[in-house]
């Protein structure tokens, strides 16, 4: 009878908890966002059901995991009105927490790379008790710090490499490479990534330029991990373009096709009049040759008619003297 009678007090003392688990719950913001080197803010609120009338708050625990399965590391704790030695950089969000405030907000006054990750708030109250996991990823924003070429200066039809760095970004993100045109190089670069002491990473990335195929100017863009564009620089290779551009290109095919019939017109009209000179010039190339001829014949007829007349002046002399 007496054990049986313990097993009862246990079951009711369990049935009286599970009850009591249920008047209050925690509820937190399911994922947060941290600048690096700012505050960040972890949201969660006690809430109270209807039948629970100035509940006392005796535990809160902030705990960081490395994994969901582990216990984690005590960041923040309050125990029975005494507020444990927080971690440094830890606290509730309203200076003047007590016991009586439902806000458990974790604050971090100073978020590092390493305060990214998940965290366990633990509530027991007079009323009951309650815990949920929330998340908290740290950004740090990456800015471009140099663009610069090997060699120095590029000379035309020869190979050179242009070499960007970023640094002070997380997490991991991508550099892009884009022409003046806006069209894209990044799958002819190599891309470095390293993470420095303080978590950030530090990128490099390097674009080939190969002999007569480079632009005047290239653009190199860092994206951070959710694709969002960052900074950019331009770098300009002084070098003069021999590509034109759509419009340029259309044009020219615009001027192609005009002019092209206007060449051979004028070729055909030129050859025309090439061929009717030419006629010309033989003809009076033959009258000029002929000439000569002509008036070689009219001096010999000439010449023969003078010799008959004065043959027959000679004839008619003697005649006349005899008469005489």
């Amino acid at each position: 009878m007496a054990s049986s009678g313990i097993i009862v007090f246990i079951f009711t003392v369990l049935c009286i908890c599970a009850v009591k688990s249920g008047f209050i719950k925690v509820e937190c913001k399911a994922e947060n966002v941290g600048h690096y080197g700012q505050q960040s803010l972890l949201e969660c609120v006690v809430k109270t059901s209807s039948d629970v009338t100035d509940p006392n708050i005796r535990m809160v625990a902030w705990k960081k995991l490395t994994s969901p399965e582990d216990e984690g590391d005590l960041v923040l704790g309050f125990n029975r009105g005494k507020l444990d030695e927080p971690k440094r950089g830890y606290r509730f969000a309203e200076p003047s927490w007590n016991e009586k405030n439902m806000n458990v907000s974790l604050l971090i006054t100073n978020t590092a790379v390493a305060d990214n990750g998940d965290y366990k708030c633990i509530v027991i109250t007079d009323s009951g008790d309650d815990s949920i996991v929330t998340t908290l990823k740290v950004q740090a924003k990456y800015s471009i710090s140099t663009v610069y070429s090997i060699p120095k200066k590029i000379v035309p039809n020869t190979d050179s490499t242009l070499v960007c760095e970023s640094h002070g970004g997380y997490p991991q993100g991508t550099i892009r490479w884009f022409d003046e045109e806006n069209h894209e190089w990044t799958k002819s670069s190599e891309m470095e990534a390293k993470q420095s002491d303080d978590g950030l990473f530090q990128l490099t990335s390097r674009l080939p330029l190969l002999r007569a195929s480079t632009f005047q100017k290239y653009i190199c863009a860092v994206f951070n991990a959710s694709g969002g564009r960052e900074d950019e620089k331009t770098f300009e290779t002084n070098i003069p373009s021999s590509r034109e551009s759509p419009e340029e290109q259309t044009s020219s095919a615009y001027t192609s096709k005009v002019v092209a019939p206007l060449v051979v017109i004028g070729s055909l009209i030129i050859g025309l009049l090439l061929l009717l000179l030419y006629k010309r010039q033989s003809q009076k190339t033959r009258r000029n040759s002929t000439a000569p001829l002509m008036g070689g014949h009219r001096h010999v007829s000439e010449a023969l008619q003078d010799v008959e007349e004065g043959y027959n002046s000679h004839e008619d002399e003697p005649i006349n003297q005899d008469q005489s």
